[in-house]
């Protein structure tokens, strides 16, 4: 079973360790140029989440959320866009934040909160929601 059929059967994990580890798989299958839409509230782990990515991309700088700085770059041999959009007020504001120049092929454009700035979302952007279950396990699923 590939990873895209995992996260779209559903996936728990149980650590930060092992989202980081399933996500660094997800990121050695993602295609070039790709855009992720990841859904979830506070606290589900969607930072973890980007930083698995860097990790498998081979990025050893530290990822943070980039609440405050809205968005974060990261270089390695596959670049990251960690855009955290729950702070912008409208899809308008995006464009000031000039993202195009920083979107060098190969990319990952890694978006929390999404659903602010909905007309800026490709349409072929994997979507991924994150939660808790009742059990605190953390939840995966690609749309």
């Amino acid at each position: 079973m590939s990873i895209f059929d995992k996260l779209r059967a559903g996936v728990q994990t149980a650590s930060a360790a092992e989202t980081q580890s399933l996500a660094a798989e997800f990121a050695a299958a993602l295609p070039p140029d790709t855009t992720l839409a990841l859904h979830g509230n506070l606290g589900v782990g969607k930072t973890t989440f980007v930083q698995g990515l860097a990790l498998g991309f081979g990025i050893d700088a530290t990822v943070t959320s980039p609440t405050f700085t809205i968005f974060t770059l990261y270089r390695g041999p596959r670049t990251l866009v960690h855009l955290d959009a729950y702070r912008l007020e409208r899809d308008a504001q995006i464009e000031s934040l000039m993202l195009d120049d920083f979107l060098t092929s190969p990319y990952c454009l890694a978006v929390e909160w999404p659903e602010k700035i909905p007309s800026w979302i490709p349409c072929d952007a994997f979507h991924l929601t994150l939660g808790i279950a009742p059990d605190n396990q953390h939840t995966l699923k690609l749309a």
